[in-house]
């Protein structure tokens, strides 16, 4: 399925990246939390800048994640776009300041696909769904985010794979209902 999604271009523009940015913004979960993960974009990924601004200019504190030596994703704060900084396999992370995941009430995280049950594709490192496991899901909205083109009718999912409570495109927001593994 990779190879498949590999042909499709990487995404529409900035503009439909804001348009993804404000249906995040659109989800009553936002109003209610003071703290969001989000991730800085690869090539081909939606961009989440436009929602990272936006939750700044309303005073939430905005989570990203960096890889550890270990090959595992630890979330740090992050204050300005600007602070980021390229590390491994051409990321853009924070520097430094870990904190636990647990403290966002929303994780926005990247796919390669999804499907309407919530399963997601991500780049086949597990990194997402090692740290995904580790929250309570009860309390913490899980949101894919991806151009309307990388829904497919079903992704493949094996042991350990974490599903996303709603996917976010350029055209609006799909509740799955997928929560937890």
């Amino acid at each position: 399925m990779r190879r498949e999604l590999r042909g499709l271009p990487g995404g529409p523009g900035d503009a439909d990246a804001e348009a993804v940015g404000r249906h995040l913004s659109s989800l009553r979960e936002v109003a209610a939390t003071r703290s969001v993960a989000l991730y800085a974009a690869l090539p081909g990924e939606v961009s989440t800048r436009p929602f990272f601004e936006e939750l700044r200019s309303r005073g939430r504190s905005c989570l990203l994640p960096r890889l550890t030596g270990g090959g595992e994703l630890e979330f740090a704060p992050v204050g300005q776009w600007e602070d980021l900084r390229v590390g491994r396999y051409g990321v853009a992370e924070p520097v430094a300041g870990a904190v636990s995941l647990s403290e966002a009430g929303i994780v926005v995280v990247p796919g390669q696909a999804f499907d309407a049950t919530g399963r997601r594709l991500g780049r086949g490192g597990g990194h997402y769904d090692r740290a995904l496991a580790k929250l309570d899901r009860a309390r913490c909205l899980v949101v894919g985010v991806a151009w309307s083109r990388r829904l497919v009718a079903e992704v493949p999912a094996g042991e350990g794979d974490q599903r996303v409570d709603a996917v976010v495109t350029e055209e609006g927001v799909i509740r799955t209902g997928g929560s937890g593994g």
